[in-house]
């Protein structure tokens, strides 16, 4: 009977290996996915002053017709549409596509004093421009009583 010897790192380099190569064959070109779908996210820029809050979206390549505004009885601001892709029947390859497309939606919590009704878009160049009038603070009233 032959006698082998048992060396651990030799399990654990063949293990590494197996390793490397299920990696390798996940991530490489040719199983990634061509063009990617759900991926679209805009950004957006907030800002405010005394009187309104500011919202800039980024809807590049949306028409200004598949953009839904809204806001509910929440106070939640909510901005949906979708992007769609294109395909182009003279191309029968991609060989690289870093453009996100699908259906978006974005939220966002609006303060109690702000005016639902007088709230102003604008659609310019593929941007989404959002004005929301804020309601002044009801001052609390005061009395002043005399002193005798």
């Amino acid at each position: 009977m032959a006698y082998v010897r048992f060396n651990p790192m030799w399990e654990f380099e063949n293990l590494s290996k197996e390793f490397e190569k299920m990696v390798k064959t996940v991530v490489s070109p040719e199983t990634r996915p061509r063009v990617e779908f759900g991926g679209f996210k805009p950004r957006v820029d907030i800002q405010e002053d005394e009187k309104n809050i500011y919202f800039e979206i980024e809807v590049p390549g949306v028409k200004k017709d598949e953009v839904k505004v809204s806001v509910g009885e929440d106070n939640i601001l909510t901005i949906k549409g979708e992007k769609k892709f294109e395909k182009k029947d003279e191309i029968k390859v991609c060989c690289r596509s870093e453009r996100s497309f699908g259906d978006f939606e974005r939220s966002f919590q609006l303060p109690e004093l702000v005016e639902q009704e007088k709230i102003e878009a604008k659609y310019e160049n593929g941007m989404l421009y959002l004005s929301v009038p804020k309601l002044e603070p009801v001052k609390p009233k005061e009395t002043v009583i005399n002193i005798k």
